[in-house]
C-alpha cells in the first residue's frame, strides 16, 4: 500500500452507489469480506437496492481479471482495491462490549486492525450514523459518503430580489420586459425593487438569451383549472409550470405550500386545455408513513389507490367533485377513462420512453439520485418533468436531506437553459396547516 489515504467502504455505501469504488481517486480502497456477504443478500432483491446490489457484484466480478481481489487490485483512477477476509483475532481489537459476532462489529474490527497496520489515514466510510459513533469510539476516523450530497442549508432557491430604481420599475410595466448587465441563472425568478419606494415592485423571470427580465406568463382570467397564485412564490411556480420552454421545473416546499396543486392544475391545463401534451402522467415514490400495513389485495390500479390517494384529492378538487348539496359531479377516473390522466408507479418506468407527456413526479425527495436520473433520461421529445417535494420530510432510509435526489438535481440544474427552479415558503393549505409546519 502506499503512503496516502486508505478507506474502507461500509455496505450502504455500495448499496447507496455501487460505483462507489471508482470515486476515491488514487487512495487504496478496503472491501472486508463481510460487506460482499451482506451485498449477496440483497442481490435478489427486485427495487433500486436490488440493481445497486448486483451492479457492484458484476463490477467487482470484472475486477478479478486484473488478479487476485485479496491481493489487491489496481483501478484506473490510480488507487488499490483489496477484499480483506476476516479472522476472529481481530475482533479483540474492540472493547469487550462489542465482540459479539454482528456484522457490523466485524466490519469495525477488521477496520481497527488494518487501521494499526496502516502507515497513512485510514477512513471508515458509511452512511450508517450509528457505525460512525462506534468507530469514534474506539478511537477510528469515520466520515459519511458524500460525492452526491448537497448543502441543504445553501439549496438553490431559484428567487432573489433586484434593487432598482423608479423608472426600471415603470419600464418593466410598460414594455414587459428590462434589458439588465446583471447576471442570474437561467429562469431565475426575480421581485424588482424600487430602492426609494421598496413598496413599488414588480415581478419577472430571466431569459439568458436575451440578457433580460421578462414579464411572467399572464394568467387566465378564472386561473388555471380554477387555481389562481395565492402568493408571489406560486406565481413563479405556475410561470414556469407552463412555460414550455422550461422541459424541467423543481418545486420544493413544506406541507401545504401548493406544490403538487399547482403542478397538476397546469398540466391539466397543458393537456386537456392548450393541448400541447399528449397525456398528464403523474407518479410517486411509494414508502408508507409510519408502519407498512403489508402487501394489498387487488390488481395493479387497486394496490397502488392508497399511495396515489394524495393525487386524486387533488385532482377531485380541481374538478370541483362535490356539489353544495353533496353529490358528486365528476372525479380523476374521468380523465383517466379519456386518456388525459394516466397514473403510474415508478416501479415500471425504468426501460421506457415517454414522448409528448407532462410528467409529474410528486414526493421526490424519497428517490435517490440515481432513481432521478432513471426518471429524467426517460424523457422523450417534447416531454416536460416536474419533480416535487419537501427535503425535510424524507421516508426513505437510504437517503437524507442532502443526499436525496430532488436536491441533487435542483443543485445539478440550476445552470442549465432547460430547467427551473422555485422554493416555496408560505403555506396555503389552511392556518391549522401552516402553523403545523412551522411549530411542529
Amino acid at each position: 500500500m502506499k503512503n496516502n489515504k486508505t478507506y474502507l467502504l461500509d455496505t450502504n455505501v455500495l448499496l447507496h452507489d455501487p460505483r462507489a469504488i471508482f470515486r476515491f481517486e488514487d487512495n487504496d480502497l478496503i472491501i472486508p469480506i463481510t460487506v460482499i456477504e451482506e451485498i449477496d443478500r440483497f442481490k435478489k432483491d427486485l427495487n433500486e437496492v436490488g440493481r445497486n446490489a448486483r451492479h457492484f457484484s458484476r463490477l467487482l466480478d470484472g475486477l478479478r481479471s486484473c488478479g487476485p481481489l485479496v491481493e489487491g487490485v489496481t483501478l484506473e483512477s490510480g488507487g488499490t482495491l483489496k477484499v480483506v477476509l476476516y479472522r476472529e483475532d481481530f475482533m479483540t481489537c474492540l472493547p469487550y462490549q462489542m465482540q459479539d459476532d454482528h456484522g457490523d462489529n466485524r466490519i469495525l474490527a477488521i477496520a481497527v486492525a488494518l487501521r494499526d497496520q496502516s502507515s497513512g489515514p485510514f477512513i471508515l466510510v458509511t452512511k450508517d450514523t450509528n457505525l460512525r459513533i462506534k468507530a469514534d469510539a474506539v478511537g477510528l476516523l469515520a466520515e459519511d459518503y458524500s460525492s452526491d450530497k448537497v448543502s441543504i442549508e445553501e439549496l438553490y432557491s431559484g428567487v432573489t430580489e433586484l434593487l432598482t430604481d423608479q423608472a426600471a420599475v415603470d419600464l418593466f410595466y410598460s414594455q414587459g420586459y428590462i434589458d439588465t448587465e446583471e447576471s442570474f441563472l437561467p429562469h431565475q425568478c426575480i421581485t424588482l425593487i424600487d430602492a426609494a419606494n421598496p413598496s413599488h415592485t414588480a415581478i419577472g423571470r430571466y431569459q439568458e438569451s436575451m440578457r433580460r427580465i421578462v414579464a411572467l406568463i399572464k394568467m387566465p382570467k378564472d386561473g388555471v383549472w380554477g387555481i389562481t397564485a395565492r402568493n408571489r412564490e406560486q406565481q413563479f411556480a405556475l410561470d414556469l409550470l407552463l412555460n414550455e420552454d422550461v422541459q424541467l421545473v423543481t418545486l420544493v416546499g413544506k406541507a401545504g405550500t401548493g406544490k403538487t396543486l399547482l403542478a397538476i392544475a397546469a398540466g391539466l391545463q397543458k393537456v386537456a386545455d392548450d393541448r400541447r401534451f399528449n397525456r398528464l402522467l403523474v407518479s410517486r415514490p411509494i414508502f408508507p408513513l409510519g408502519r407498512d400495513l403489508g402487501f394489498l389485495p387487488g390488481d395493479v390500479e387497486q394496490k397502488l389507490a392508497p399511495w396515489m390517494q394524495p393525487i386524486f384529492d387533488n385532482v377531485e378538487l380541481l374538478l370541483g367533485s362535490v356539489e353544495e348539496d353533496g353529490r358528486r359531479k365528476r372525479g380523476y377516473r374521468e380523465l383517466v377513462d379519456m386518456g388525459i390522466l394516466e397514473i403510474e408507479p415508478l416501479t415500471y418506468i425504468r426501460g421506457r420512453s415517454i414522448p409528448n407527456q407532462y410528467m409529474i413526479v410528486d414526493e421526490a425527495q424519497n428517490l435517490t439520485p440515481h432513481e432521478i436520473k432513471t426518471i429524467v433520461t426517460r424523457a422523450g421529445e417534447g416531454t416536460k418533468i416536474v419533480l416535487t417535494g419537501d427535503p425535510y420530510q424524507i421516508d426513505n432510509p437510504y437517503v437524507d436531506a442532502s443526499s436525496n435526489g430532488l436536491a441533487y438535481v435542483v443543485e445539478k440544474f440550476k445552470n442549465e437553459s432547460i430547467s427551473g427552479h422555485v422554493t416555496l415558503e408560505k403555506g396555503e393549505r389552511s392556518k391549522l396547516a401552516e402553523t403545523a409546519a412551522n411549530i411542529l
